[in-house]
């Protein structure tokens, strides 16, 4: 399909800098299939859900993955920002790198002290280019592993806001607890599952009362979700992959409560994509740990996801594709003009819609 089809005007003052506050006063425009829309609030989810339904999250939990660092060439040094998006293994991660222009294969960077000093060893990692791709993408080679790399990062790096965000303020202590969900569990997302941030202790409390149950799932979101689409048709467009898990009892639970009537809700566009990556040709849920790069376009035949809650996102987006398949291209084009016209926030921190295939 033509990328263009999928664009729209958004003016800026629209793109929500901070969430709203408490969590699940976010507004939240419900998408049917049919007739008018509702302009609603999060904290109306419970009314829209049946008794056994099974409303789906993703646990992962975002890591500092931007780091600031320095290229080590002889006397020549540049300065160059990271951004970690998919671990590649103990020692290695894929990443985003600007600019990369002034990366050669075989350089060294350093983040934190850029000094050669021993003592500031102990305050500094290091890293080697091992491959240099397209857009900027490198693929690091960290000096330390496993455990250590992990608090190295944990110690040196900086929470990776959206460019959308982090390009209008400054990211701060706030966004620490701001930008990542209340299931955050399984590190290793550069990136927040948004739907889930607009939940709360209280929220789940009162969806379990409605009858539905919550489900965990894995997709460590990686920050290929902000890149944008930059060719013409999308048959011609190259998603990042992404890891995931389902694991066996939860892909038993999920079946069940298909097989019981209800219905299989997902919170956000990671965990839909996850869903339907782990299901079969009849639609049933098997267990699965791998990488996705599931691409949902108009035309998709959907076998797992029944609802969706999501935010509102990006013009020319992969996932304003995906919404535009799972309720219909022009119905989600009006349900945006809908937003617009009324105010809503987009984005990450923004608000949310309740959409029904």
């Amino acid at each position: 399909m033509r990328v263009d089809l999928f664009d729209f005007d958004l003016p800026e003052d629209r793109i929500a800098l901070r969430p709203a506050s408490p969590r699940e006063s976010a507004r939240m425009l419900v998408v049917r299939a049919h007739g008018a829309f509702e302009d609603r609030l999060v904290r109306d989810l419970p009314s829209l859900l049946r008794p056994g339904d099974a409303l789906v999250v993703n646990d992962t939990r975002v890591i500092p993955a931007r780091l600031n660092g320095v290229r080590i060439r002889g006397e020549a040094a540049a300065r160059i920002e990271i951004t970690l998006h998919k671990r590649e293994g103990e020692e290695r991660w894929r990443a985003f790198a600007r600019p990369a222009k002034k990366l050669a294969v075989g350089e060294r960077i350093r983040f934190g002290e850029a000094s050669e000093s021993t003592a500031c060893l102990l305050a500094s990692l290091d890293a080697e280019v091992l491959e240099k791709g397209e857009g900027g993408e490198v693929l690091l080679g960290f000096a330390f592993a496993g455990a250590a790399l992990d608090e190295a990062i944990a110690r040196l790096g900086h929470m990776p806001l959206p460019p959308y965000i982090a390009h209008r303020r400054a990211g701060d202590a706030a966004d620490e607890r701001d930008y990542q969900t209340m299931f955050a569990d399984e590190a290793g997302a550069v990136a927040a599952p948004t739907a889930g941030l607009h939940f709360t202790p209280d929220l789940i409390s009162r969806i379990e009362a409605a009858g539905a149950r919550l489900h965990r799932v894995t997709l460590h979101v990686g920050a290929g979700t902000f890149l944008p689409v930059k060719v013409d048709d999308t048959a011609q467009h190259r998603m990042h992959a992404e890891w995931g898990r389902l694991d066996a009892a939860t892909a038993e639970a999920l079946n069940a409560a298909r097989d019981g009537g209800g219905r299989i809700v997902a919170v956000g566009t990671t965990a839909l994509r996850l869903l339907e990556s782990a299901a079969d040709e009849t639609g049933r849920l098997r267990p699965f740990a791998g990488d996705t790069a599931i691409f949902i376009t108009p035309g998709y035949g959907f076998r797992a996801v029944n609802a969706l809650v999501t935010n509102f996102h990006l013009p020319r987006s992969t996932l304003f594709m995906l919404v535009g398949a799972f309720s219909g291209l022009e119905r989600m084009r009006a349900a945006y003009a809908h937003a617009i016209a009324r105010g809503y926030r987009f984005y990450s921190y923004g608000d949310a819609c309740w959409l029904e295939r």
